[in-house]
């Protein structure tokens, strides 16, 4: 079987994809109620052996309501009106999963304002509470 780059450096089987069809909803005559044009591919990331532990949960993680308690991730396109355009999407959409999911997000450093920060800072809202107490009606 041949393997799909995912992501840089993340190949997976097609073995691993399961796709299957079914009929679509919305705009397309008669087509739509007679050929099955909707793909749904079913990825088991839970027990991929292409993905590394942390990808597998961030990937599960990232897909939300997309993933099954099984480990599963179900993705439905539609929005073509062929199977091999569906089929194609799905996978693109499974394989940009992939590819945020492999990313390791930044480390964030946590900062705090410095002493003069705080203080410009002050200086700045007295200064424009003063110009809007000028703005005020007077006051007898």
């Amino acid at each position: 079987m041949a393997s799909l780059e995912a992501a840089p450096g993340v190949f997976i089987g097609e073995e691993e994809l399961k796709i299957s069809f079914a009929r679509a909803s919305g705009p397309g005559g008669q087509n739509v109620n007679k050929v099955e044009t909707a793909a749904c591919l079913r990825f088991d990331a839970w027990n991929s052996p292409s993905l590394d532990e942390r990808a597998r949960r961030r990937l599960l993680t990232l897909a939300g309501t997309r993933a099954t308690r099984e480990g599963e991730i179900v993705i439905f396109a539609q929005t073509h009106r062929s199977q091999e355009l569906n089929r194609k999407e799905a996978t693109e959409r499974l394989f940009a999963l992939i590819a945020e999911a492999v990313k390791r997000p930044k480390f964030r450093v946590k900062t705090r304002p410095s002493l003069s920060a705080k203080k410009r800072r002050a200086d700045e809202k007295t200064a424009r509470g003063a110009v809007k107490k000028l703005r005020r009606a007077p006051t007898d």
